[in-house]
């Protein structure tokens, strides 16, 4: 599974999570079964658009933003089912008396060519399919095969990508705050993997965000334009109970001020601060 689809299934999973609804009574208010949210949830397939929009909808959350991030893991999807099947994979052979010439020749190959690759895509399709329904009151698993499990614990994830290593999956929040910019600024925390990091949206090229945590300093900074359209992850910092998160905005502007906020793992309520800009 792809950076991008996990990001995805992320941003669905807090979303449904957000609305308390079973699978079944999330199937009751949308068009797709039990059974569908159940992949699209686990990261077993890329659930469509059309579902995207319901769960938003359902949840009450506007659906620009987990749209954005739907298009993005579907482009990479699409990439990586054009070359599910080998593309070096010649079709067999006609009999010698029966082979094609010409032009009209040609275009029998090329479409013998494309029926093995729609088998080997029709293929590929049935084996993510689950082989029963996932009862109701079953919570969702964790992870799924190869994707899904933490990959690392604390210093071991001091530096690197939350989503890669597979920690974005239900971490907990530990404050969220609003820019004079208007971007929103997120301190999360995942006890699984013993570490936080930051999330921004709403940022414009150039905005940088820094996270602390008491160790090395990381950076994120804003560079092209799909990322203001969507989530961006400041590398994790290594943390437990007790440890002090803070993380600091900086905007694009040369004359917007920093701002800064505060987070205790397992603590009382955050502080926010806009110290004069450095």
């Amino acid at each position: 599974m792809t950076t991008e689809h996990t990001r995805l299934v992320t941003a669905l999973r807090e979303l449904r999570a957000r609305t308390g609804l079973s699978l079944a009574a999330l199937a009751q208010r949308t068009a797709y079964s039990k059974s569908s949210w159940e992949r699209y949830l686990n990261g077993k397939s890329l659930p469509p658009r059309q579902a995207v929009q319901e769960l938003c909808r359902v949840a009450d959350e506007p659906d620009g933003r987990l749209l954005s991030l739907w298009e993005i893991a579907e482009s990479q999807w699409s990439r990586r089912a054009a070359v599910v099947a080998p593309v070096s994979e010649e079709p067999p052979p006609l009999p010698a008396t029966t082979r094609p010439r010409g032009r009209k020749g040609r275009l029998m190959v090329v479409l013998a060519s494309a029926y093995i690759l729609l088998a080997g895509g029709v293929s590929v399709v049935l084996l993510l399919l689950p082989g029963r329904d996932t009862a109701d009151d079953e919570p969702l698993v964790s992870s799924v095969p190869y994707s899904l499990a933490p990959q690392c614990y604390g210093a071991a994830c001091e530096g690197r990508d939350p989503l890669r290593l597979v920690c974005g999956i239900d971490p907990g929040t530990l404050t969220t705050f609003r820019t004079a910019t208007g971007a929103h600024v997120e301190l999360r925390h995942s006890a699984k993997c013993g570490a936080s990091w930051a999330r921004v949206w709403g940022t414009r090229i150039g905005d940088r965000v820094e996270l602390t945590a008491g160790g090395p300093s990381h950076e994120v900074r804003i560079e092209t334009k799909d990322d203001t359209l969507t989530y961006v992850y400041t590398p994790m910092a290594a943390a437990r109970p007790g440890s002090v998160i803070r993380a600091c905005f900086r905007p694009a502007s040369p004359d917007g001020e920093r701002e800064c906020a505060e987070a205790r793992v397992g603590g009382a309520a955050a502080t926010t601060t806009k110290p004069p800009s450095s």
